[in-house]
């Protein structure tokens, strides 16, 4: 399975969801982004800019794994990272709002079209 070479983030997005086919992997990368978001706001409201490093670290160091361990795929960032951290944050807002079948479809739909 192959990244697509679309031009634009809209083509990007079904296949950023398809990495994220399993349920698991998403609520991986919503824990750990929001526990490093968590992190990041609590140093940087204390004075400690070192804990900046907190959301990449924790949220990344999360995620990654994820989709080794759990979809046995490599992450989308590796070849878009931008448009990646951009479905990451759009992937992480629909998810707290009960959207998270809607992801679930996009997936399905994608990979069986192009897996």
């Amino acid at each position: 399975m192959t990244q697509p070479t679309g031009d634009s983030y809209e083509e990007f997005w079904p296949y950023y969801v398809a990495m994220h086919s399993r349920a698991a992997t998403r609520w991986v990368h919503l824990t750990g982004t929001l526990t490093g978001l968590a992190l990041t706001a609590y140093g940087l409201a204390r004075g400690r800019k070192r804990y900046a490093a907190a959301l990449p670290l924790i949220g990344y160091g999360t995620a990654w794994p994820a989709h080794f361990l759990i979809e046995g795929n490599n992450p989308a960032s590796f070849g878009h990272p931008l448009w990646s951290l951009r479905g990451d944050v759009r992937m992480i807002r629909t998810m707290p709002a009960g959207r998270d079948h809607e992801l679930a479809t996009t997936a399905a739909k994608w990979l069986a079209e192009n897996g």
